[in-house]
């Protein structure tokens, strides 16, 4: 079964959407959080900026790659990587930023949802 292209589109689009988030956000902890954080808080910042533009260039493969075959393994690796670099990096960029440290009882869901989405997506690239 083929995906409609309005479905690949969307996660292409988000895809370049987190990418241009991560962009965004680096600059924004290169000049002006710098200051204002200390070098672990910035470490973090930076790993949260890292991780959501990994998802980003999955989500760009998974919206290349979806043109046929295995409809539902594409849907879950988007679906994952999606999931997984909002909650990974949500959680970092919050714990850098000062929120409660229980954010990091929940980082690792985000990071296992980015390399189960990774999985997937290698998978359903050889079932083709």
């Amino acid at each position: 079964m083929r995906y409609p292209p309005s479905v690949r589109r969307t996660w292409f689009v988000t895809g370049a959407l987190f990418l241009a988030v991560a962009v965004a956000t680096g600059a924004l902890g290169a000049h002006g959080l710098r200051a204002r954080l200390d070098a672990t808080s910035m470490a973090l910042w930076e790993t949260a900026v890292r991780y959501l533009a990994l998802g980003g260039v999955g989500l760009l493969a998974v919206g290349l790659a979806a043109k046929a075959g295995n409809r539902r393994g594409w849907t879950i690796a988007g679906a994952s990587l999606t999931a997984g670099a909002v909650v990974f990096s949500g959680t970092v960029g919050a714990i850098a930023l000062g929120g409660p440290r229980w954010h990091g009882a929940i980082t690792p869901v985000g990071g296992v949802l980015l390399i189960v989405g990774f999985l997937v997506m290698g998978l359903a690239a050889l079932r083709r």
